[in-house]
């Protein structure tokens, strides 16, 4: 067995229907690049989104309060992030007309709507986040112990030539 997978074979209700769905896109997209959940998730399972639409979850703020809430995001990603948020209709942004003009974010019906979704996932990652870091030691403690080098490492030209010989 390998990292995370588990002693359970029988596949559960939540396995099968995922198992059924991907089935089904894949019969039925032209492309797979227009699934539908590819789509969703480039946008809401980037590095940020996730992270702002919780913190605009307790109502509107203002750019600064997110930037605030989030202190690692530079300004330039935080403006871009909120663009596509708004472009995909999970935030609206209000400009109030003062001197200098504010700018105030919300969640719209629809980033409304993904907050139970992703409260479940925030809840997952709570409650697996210490496991998935022991299965990454393990991983890691594995492939430093087995010597053999690691398939996803950075390799040489000079490698890579000297694999192509041997085939």
């Amino acid at each position: 067995m390998g990292q995370g997978d588990s002693e359970e074979t029988t596949p559960r209700s939540g396995q099968a229907e995922l198992a059924r769905r991907f089935v089904e896109w894949r019969s039925s997209l032209s492309a797979i690049a227009a699934c539908p959940v590819r789509d969703v998730l480039d946008r809401v399972g980037d590095k940020w989104s996730m992270l702002i639409l919780i913190a605009l979850a307790a109502g509107p703020c203002r750019f600064s309060a997110v930037a605030r809430m989030i202190p690692d995001i530079s300004k330039r990603m935080l403006t871009q992030t909120f663009r596509d948020l708004e472009r995909d209709g999970l935030i609206a942004r209000t400009v109030f007309p003062t001197k200098p003009p504010s700018v105030e974010y919300r969640l719209t019906p629809l980033g409304s709507a993904l907050l139970d979704p992703l409260a479940h996932l925030v809840g997952w990652a709570e409650q697996n986040h210490a496991a998935i870091q022991e299965a990454r030691r393990r991983f890691e403690a594995g492939s430093a112990r087995d010597g053999a080098p690691d398939a996803f490492a950075p390799r040489s030209s000079v490698e890579i030539s000297a694999d192509r010989g041997r085939a």
